[in-house]
C-alpha cells in the first residue's frame, strides 16, 4: 500500500500561483500512475489532473486546462501540481492519489481508479 503527505496549499490571491508536492513512500513509485484531485464540502471529489507511470502522457480537467501542469520525479517519489492563475472556484482540499494498477496504459481520471489517498492540503483562493 502506498502511502503518500501531500504539500504546499495556503492562501493566495486570484491570480496567483501555488505548487503542491506528493511524496510517496513503500509502493514502487515508478510504477504507478498519481493523480491529483480536489474537494469541497457537500460535494463528490472531483478529478483535476493525472500523469502516467514514465510522465509522457498528462491529462487534466477542462477547468484546469492551460492554468495547472501535472508532473512527476521518479527518483524523488514525489508527483507535483503547478497551479497558475489561481481562481476562487479552485478553492478546494487537494488530494495525491496512486493508480491502483501499475504501468496502465492509459491515464485514468475516476477517483474509484487510485488508492493510497492523502491527508490533503487546503487551497483558498481569496477573491
Amino acid at each position: 500500500q502506498v502511502q503518500l503527505v501531500e504539500s504546499g496549499g495556503g492562501l493566495v490571491q486570484t491570480g496567483g500561483s501555488l505548487r503542491l508536492s506528493c511524496a510517496a513512500s513503500r509502493r514502487p513509485f515508478s510504477y504507478y500512475a498519481m493523480g491529483w484531485f480536489r474537494q469541497v464540502p457537500g460535494k463528490e471529489r472531483e478529478f483535476v489532473a493525472a500523469i502516467n507511470w514514465s510522465g509522457s502522457n498528462t491529462v487534466y480537467a477542462d477547468s484546469v486546462k492551460g492554468r495547472f501542469t501535472i508532473s512527476r520525479d521518479n527518483v524523488k517519489k514525489t508527483a507535483f501540481l503547478q497551479m497558475n492563475s489561481l481562481k476562487p472556484e479552485d478553492t478546494a482540499v487537494y488530494y495525491c492519489a496512486a493508480d491502483r494498477g501499475p504501468y496502465t496504459r492509459a491515464v485514468r481520471t475516476t477517483a474509484t481508479d487510485y488508492d493510497g489517498w492523502g491527508q490533503g492540503t487546503e487551497i483558498t483562493v481569496s477573491s
